[in-house]
């Protein structure tokens, strides 16, 4: 199942979880009903003699509307308390950002390595999270890349050697891109509201309650009658509550199974995913979560995060021996009982400097491998990523991870080459930043010259988290000075307005909640946007070999539409922008053609320059298709 297969599936999945959830609404209604009707005739003895049926249609609805009214409130308190995304799911579990490693050399080694599997992967790096829990576990949550965390134990990160731990980043970046964050946290937000009944239940029976309404003999018949409801609810909302695991179960165990497999493509090292597997089995505390919040994160675990009455029925994940036998045939059964040695730091290259060079124009992209890479990277990218790190001076990647740095490091980013521009930007800079970011932005100025085009990606992808700490005035005055220094020379080239489009694509998922929603099934629907976005593209590169006409006809043939190159003058950037908003809400199985069009327009000259792989990039990163970096 490739990238868009999986999205789509994602999608269909949601689907049935409202379905699912609908038939338990039901039963859960229906039941009421029975227990409503149970108290009421049986409570008053006299009552029953006189009028045994007396539970009327009118009450039935009204009944049915309050009991689908306080499910639903439930479900929608739910969603909206979860509305901010990974970092609402981390609070609800009561981890603790990760800011920087502070010498310790277990966090530089998980940092490290969520920093490479993000750059290959094309997406944000994702701030990192940790649970104060001996539990080997860890899981990735959030409605998109640009507003996922990474959550892991204490007990993981003190337990697992790095190609372990690799593993289990790499299993967690499966469900970044494959839509199964969104379907989890769905998931919790829809089963919430199937327990308020249960909540109701508890309120009822607490002693207090009870009391005061049947303390005295005369409203005796009335305290039982609270007894015997708060009883049934609580025994109605457990119900709920099992279908619900059931739904979870269902939903969950084959996305694991697939992001296992997913983990051992990335890393190209079974054993790492495998050995993690196997030192949970070997560990005494297991994987299971002491956090009262971990049931109902339990199906976005890496591995099962809660006991359960009913295993076989109720697990969120496949059995751990079921898992490692899939990923290592020739396992002979034994598990891993001794910690890892502590690391040091020569496993992180201390002095070493990569030897990648700026590359220059090539002949084309290999189409194939980049669509095929999406949502799927391999050990080919990891290793880039790793040269893409180790060439960015390391003041520059340390900046990048600290707030008022990273946004000096953007400022550098977008400094022209042209002296008279450069001065300009400068000039708007000491009137409008942060006295603290301009300073930083000084002392870095040196390193502007170093910054390769195959570096500007990186950096903005290392800069994310600590983008995404601002406060909102932090990020407002940030975005306008984005914008003021990308107009400094009174003009955007596309090659800018593809780095802004990339860095505010995934803050605004963080800050403004801004998500895209498949709605368009085919690409005849938003033909006006396809002809906006390959004719911008046609006139990209002024000292291309062949006509704007050639390359407009290039990406139109893979797109089979009728649609005509837009005249140059007719063209801008804000139209480009709505168009690929527009465009981001394609169905999944409609992108790949319309990313195969995008790279047929740029290289019908045959020759690719680095800003025009940045532009590629960029663009796959819009339309919500995250894509590695392209070799």
């Amino acid at each position: 199942m490739d990238f868009f297969e999986a999205q789509d599936e994602s999608r269909r999945n949601t689907k049935l979880l409202v379905i699912f959830f609908v038939l338990a609404v039901l039963s859960i209604v229906l039941l009421t009903n029975l227990l409503l009707f149970a108290v009421w005739q049986f409570s008053d003895t006299a009552r029953m003699a006189q009028s045994p049926f007396s539970y009327s249609w009118e009450t039935i609805l009204t009944v049915s509307v309050v009991v689908v009214a306080f499910i639903g409130l439930g479900s929608l308190y739910r969603i909206w308390s979860l509305s901010g995304g990974g970092e609402s799911v981390a609070g609800m579990m009561g981890g603790k950002l990760v800011v920087d490693h502070g010498g310790d050399l277990r966090l530089r080694r998980l940092l490290n390595v969520v920093e490479e599997m993000a750059i290959a992967s094309g997406t944000p790096v994702p701030p990192v999270y940790i649970l104060e829990d001996d539990a080997i576990n860890a899981f990735a949550a959030g409605y998109s890349p640009g507003d996922a965390v990474i959550g892991i134990t204490r007990g993981a990160i003190e337990n697992l050697d790095r190609d372990q731990l690799q593993g289990v980043i790499a299993h967690e970046f499966s469900h970044i891109l494959n839509g199964d964050m969104r379907l989890n946290i769905r998931l919790m937000g829809v089963l919430f509201g199937i327990l308020m009944l249960a909540v109701i239940g508890r309120i009822l029976l607490s002693p207090g309650r009870v009391y005061a309404i049947g303390g005295s003999r005369r409203n005796n018949g009335a305290g039982v009658a609270v007894l015997a409801l708060g009883v049934g609810l609580v025994v109605i909302g457990f119900i709920g509550k099992f279908f619900g695991s059931v739904i979870k179960a269902g939903v969950s165990r084959q996305r694991e199974f697939l992001a296992d497999a997913s983990a051992v493509q990335f890393t190209r090292n079974p054993q790492g995913i495998g050995g993690a597997l196997m030192r949970i089995g070997g560990y005494p505390a297991g994987s299971v979560v002491d956090n009262p919040e971990a049931e109902e994160l339990s199906h976005a675990f890496f591995s099962e995060g809660v006991t359960t009455m009913f295993t076989r029925v109720m697990a969120t994940h496949p059995p751990l021996k079921q898992r490692i036998a899939r990923i290592n045939p020739d396992w002979d059964g034994s598990f891993i009982t001794e910690p890892p040695p502590a690391p040091s730091t020569s496993e992180f290259g201390e002095g070493q400097v990569s030897a990648m060079a700026p590359q220059a124009g090539s002949g084309s992209i290999d189409t194939e491998a980049a669509l095929a890479s999406i949502g799927q990277p391999e050990a080919a990218q990891l290793q880039q990523a790793r040269d893409v790190l180790g060439a960015i001076p390391a003041a520059l990647a340390d900046a990048a991870r600290e707030a008022y740095s990273a946004r000096a490091v953007v400022y550098l980013v977008l400094l022209d080459r042209d002296p008279l521009v450069s001065s300009r930007q400068q000039d708007h800079l000491q009137d409008a930043a942060d006295v603290f970011v301009l300073a930083r932005f000084r002392e870095l100025l040196p390193l502007a010259a170093e910054i390769t085009p195959e570096m500007r990606l990186p950096l903005l992808e290392l800069a994310m988290p600590s983008l995404r700490q601002l406060s909102r005035d932090q990020y407002d005055r940030f975005l306008a000075n984005v914008d003021a220094l990308i107009r400094a020379d009174n003009r955007i080239v596309l090659s800018e307005w593809a780095l802004r489009k990339y860095l505010f694509h995934n803050l605004e998922a963080a800050f403004d909640r801004k998500r895209s929603t498949p709605r368009h099934d085919s690409l005849e629907e938003v033909a006006s946007e396809c002809a906006a976005l390959l004719s911008m593209l046609s006139y990209s590169d002024g000292d291309a070999a062949v006509p704007a006409e050639v390359a407009f006809e290039a990406g139109r043939r893979e797109l089979e539409l009728d649609i005509a190159l837009a005249q140059k003058s007719a063209l801008q950037l804000s139209r480009l922008n709505d168009a690929v908003d527009t465009l981001a809400d394609l169905r999944p199985l409609r992108k790949p053609k319309l990313l195969k069009a995008c790279i047929a327009t740029i290289t019908a000259d045959r020759v690719v320059a680095p800003v025009e792989k940045e532009l590629v990039r960029a663009i796959a990163d819009a339309l919500d298709c995250p894509m590695p970096p392209i070799r």
